[in-house]
């Protein structure tokens, strides 16, 4: 029959073949799983703890909404049309020979 092994159990076991105090078999016959499967936990475990650590927030801060070379168009069309219309406006108001 399989036994399967929670995380938590995992883990503890992992931590402790990661200290060393111990050697691999007297760990395994302590928690009576097989040798080789407290190498692979250690292993993954030491594998993933960088992950741990990985500050998503510089992720975050660099990852820019990309605006696409319509959308850059489309605000340089209506920015010409609002400047027209203030150099109109302006004309209106100072008369036609106003400096701009």
């Amino acid at each position: 029959m399989r036994r399967t092994f929670d995380s938590k159990f995992k883990a503890r076991v992992a931590l402790e073949a990661i200290r060393e105090e111990k050697t691999i078999v007297e760990i395994a016959n302590q928690y009576e799983v097989h040798p080789n499967q407290i190498s692979a936990w250690k292993k993954e475990a030491l594998t993933k703890l960088p992950e741990l650590f990985h500050d998503g927030r510089k992720k975050q801060r660099n990852e820019e909404p990309e605006i696409s070379r319509d959308d850059i168009l489309k605000e340089v069309g209506q920015l010409k049309v609002e400047n027209e219309f203030l150099k109109k406006k302006y004309r209106q108001i100072y008369g036609q020979n106003a400096i701009l």
